[in-house]
């Protein structure tokens, strides 16, 4: 972990952040105390999709569109 003072922080805010970037775990001080941890976030890596994946697993019935009988009243 690499570690730099509060005030080297601020004038090298951009490079600290492109090694937080890179992985690296940045540990920001003051009087020789670590008060900030700089850390990057990990890409999130989306699965691949396939169309069809789900199909047998998803069904309708047939009368999914009628109406039911516990709105009867309010249908007519």
């Amino acid at each position: 972990m690499y570690q730099v003072d509060i005030i080297e922080a601020k004038e090298k805010l951009l490079e600290l952040i492109e090694a937080a970037m890179r992985a690296e775990e940045i540990a920001i001080t003051q009087d020789n105390q670590p008060v900030v941890k700089l850390v990057g976030i990990p890409k999130q890596v989306k699965p691949n999709r396939q169309a069809g994946s789900a199909k047998g697993m998803v069904w309708m019935s047939d009368d999914f569109d009628e109406p039911l009988e516990e709105f009867k009243e309010y249908m007519e």
